[in-house]
């Protein structure tokens, strides 16, 4: 029977996906085939006694007729419907063999193949609904509504999809967050598991982000929306679970397009086992129920089935785990990664740098706060993590910022803005220092602020320069933790390409080195622009590699389109880096991306699997129609249960077991 693997999204409505209206597990009887399939065996059930105690046929024969209405009409008017197309489906090829079994006689065969082809197509449709109910385990949804705050503090319960950008929602103890936001006012403690995968609640107060879908621990929260509901992070979560299952891998699109000549070859086929015995003499009742069992029986409806139900339900057990692959071409590739290369900020580390040094110019006569200040002024519209790193730090010290006028941003480089009507620049030291004077005074304060850059960067530091009038004034430096479980990922990753990974960074070398030497990094490419993250891919993929690129920033954004598979943290990432990968680490997890790619391989060996199933069942039954006497019946359960099997088989994916054993072979 031909795979039909509804998205996720199917018979869910607009408002339900935007506005987080949970989910439940599909019902049994919610699906139409189970109800056509249950219809049909209860007809043929009440038949078969009345036939076989000789009763007359007109009380039985009309049962068996409803047998095949119910469980036939809607596989056959699909078939037609695709024939129009000129499109031969193999389910129209099972209804013509049941009606041809009725047309000479064997009216209890031909029902039983409905009953059979039926009940197969209603546990195909029951375990793709509950692929996709596992995928929409996945997502605690937001609640469907929200109370508004009005200027003057009136409460208003409002759907959350008419909550804008700006408006004010209390969140009470106990209540699930309706948007993502900020705290304006109130404390708590928020669960944000279903978001970030972090096991215990995180303390949130004024400042603090929090996400749509989470749930509020005992402290009331004022928060500030910033996303629209269609926005949030639940809901781009949702967006990718739906694209994901609505696409389909190479494997299963070139079965596709061989399915379409095999059966019009399998029609020729079945033409010549009738005619070839009818004109050597044979009977035109035992030819012709000869060729409707080898048109059932060569039917490649376990073959079209062998591919989806691994890569669906390799993604649905992914994303449970925090890893949201974005389509089925991506999980089948995953697997075929044998190079990869790590970002370092915000991918090999926490992402959450921590300005250690204020070092202002003897020569700039700024003192540190006002140093720290006019930087932070400047980076402030900046979604960098070193950007946040010394906003935030300017917030710890009590100081007030001021607008930042004309804000650029260039990746790699750093920002500038006019902040209190002066030029203000921040960002990379060798960048900014290129571009400084010849001027004696100005050479020496540009040599004065190198030296104290190559020292902070000496001590593993990530140096900020900060500029006011084209002048270096100070240098920042900047601390990152390191991942807890870095090493341990590359270990994995290398033991399970070959190789070792490599470092892409635009952070300075020193820096950059002294972070490889703790995770075992060999291959480190430092003070990289976007471009020059790009080239190093493209190089990777000239010496034939299929390289797996992990970032989290927009200057990794590039990179993450060119590799062959691009992954993207996802609570640090940017929204440009976040769109552009092909699987986002929902969870702050690196040890997740072996795991996954291990997941990947062990869908692509149960591809493998079902095809030599399906191959060996098919092949079995024909030979034996061929060479014997395969009665209907068996060649119907034979050709029906390869396709429950190699469906089932897929869907071992689903268990929790199977990740543990992806996570097992990665050495995590």
């Amino acid at each position: 029977m031909t795979s039909t693997l509804t998205p996720p999204s199917a018979g869910v409505s607009a408002h339900a996906r935007d506005a987080g209206v949970p989910r439940r597990r599909t019902r049994i009887f919610a699906l139409p085939e189970v109800r056509w399939a249950t219809a049909a065996t209860v007809f043929f059930l009440l038949a078969l006694p009345l036939q076989l105690t000789d009763t007359p046929v007109s009380l039985w024969g009309p049962l068996y007729a409803l047998a095949y209405v119910t469980g036939g009409w809607e596989p056959g008017w699909e078939g037609l419907k695709a024939l129009k197309d000129k499109t031969l489906d193999v389910d129209l090829l099972m209804v013509v063999a049941a009606l041809g079994a009725a047309a000479i006689g064997q009216v209890m065969d031909g029902a039983l193949l409905i009953v059979i082809f039926a009940t197969s197509g209603a546990l195909e449709a029951l375990a793709t609904a509950r692929t996709a109910d596992s995928v929409r385990g996945l997502l605690d949804l937001a609640p469907a509504t929200a109370t508004r705050l009005g200027r003057d503090g009136t409460e208003q319960t409002v759907p959350v999809e008419e909550l804008a950008v700006g408006d004010l929602i209390l969140v009470r103890p106990g209540e699930r967050v309706g948007a993502d936001g900020r705290v304006l006012d109130g404390a708590s403690e928020v669960d944000q598991a279903t978001i970030t995968g972090e096991p215990l609640p995180v303390a949130k107060e004024p400042g603090d982000e929090v996400f749509a879908g989470t749930l509020n621990g005992t402290g009331a929260l004022r928060v500030q929306v910033e996303r629209d509901a269609s926005d949030s992070v639940i809901a781009r979560i949702v967006r990718m679970v739906e694209e994901a299952s609505e696409t389909k891998a190479p494997t299963q699109l070139f079965i596709e397009k061989v399915e379409q000549r095999y059966s019009l070859g399998m029609v020729a086929a079945t033409l010549a086992v009738f005619a070839v015995p009818l004109a050597f003499g044979e009977e035109l009742t035992e030819a012709l129920l000869r060729a409707m069992t080898f048109m059932i029986v060569a039917s490649p409806c376990a073959v079209v089935l062998a591919t989806m139900p691994p890569l669906l339900s390799a993604i649905a057990n992914a994303g449970r785990h925090g890893v949201l692959v974005k389509s089925a071409v991506v999980m089948e590739r995953l697997g075929q990664v044998d190079a990869v290369a790590l970002d370092k900020t915000g991918t090999l580390t926490e992402g959450v740098p921590r300005v250690a040094d204020v070092r202002p110019l003897p020569s700039s006569c700024l003192g540190e706060r006002e140093l720290l200040r006019l930087a932070a002024s400047a980076e402030h519209p900046s979604e960098h993590p070193l950007a946040r790193a010394i906003v935030d730090a300017a917030r710890e010290r009590g100081l007030s910022l001021s607008p930042a006028e004309d804000f650029e941003s260039t990746p790699g480089v750093g920002v500038t803005a006019i902040v209190d009507g002066r030029p203000v620049a921040v960002g990379a030291p060798g960048r900014l220092l290129d571009g400084a004077t010849d001027a004696t005074a100005a050479h020496a304060t540009a040599a004065h602020a190198a030296a104290i850059a190559a020292e902070l960067e000496e001590g593993g530091r990530t140096a900020v320069l900060v500029e006011v009038d084209g002048i270096p004034v100070g240098v920042l430096g900047l601390a990152d933790r390191l991942r807890p479980d870095a090493a341990a990922t590359v270990a994995s990753l290398t033991a399970l390409t070959g190789a070792a990974p490599a470092l892409l960074t635009g952070d300075n070398p020193r820096a950059a080195a002294r972070l490889a030497s703790e995770v075992g990094i060999g291959d480190v490419r430092a003070g990289l622009l976007p471009q020059d993250k790009v080239s190093a891919v493209k190089e990777f993929e000239g010496a034939g590699r299929k390289v797996l690129v992990v970032g989290d920033g927009v200057n990794d954004a590039p990179a993450l389109a060119a590799a062959h598979t691009g992954v993207a943290m996802g609570r640090a990432g940017s929204d440009l880096a976040l769109e552009t990968a092909d699987a986002v680490i929902v969870r702050d997890e690196l040890a997740t991306v072996p795991a996954v790619i291990a997941l990947s391989r062990r869908a692509r060996r149960l591809v493998v699997q079902n095809l030599v199933i399906a191959g060996t069942f098919i092949a079995a039954l024909v030979v034996w129609d061929l060479a014997g006497t395969l009665p209907l019946p068996l060649g119907v359960a034979g050709h029906e249960g390869s396709t429950v099997i190699v469906g089932l088989n897929g869907l071992r994916l689903l268990r929790e077991a199977a990740w543990q054993r992806a996570a097992s072979e990665s050495g995590r």
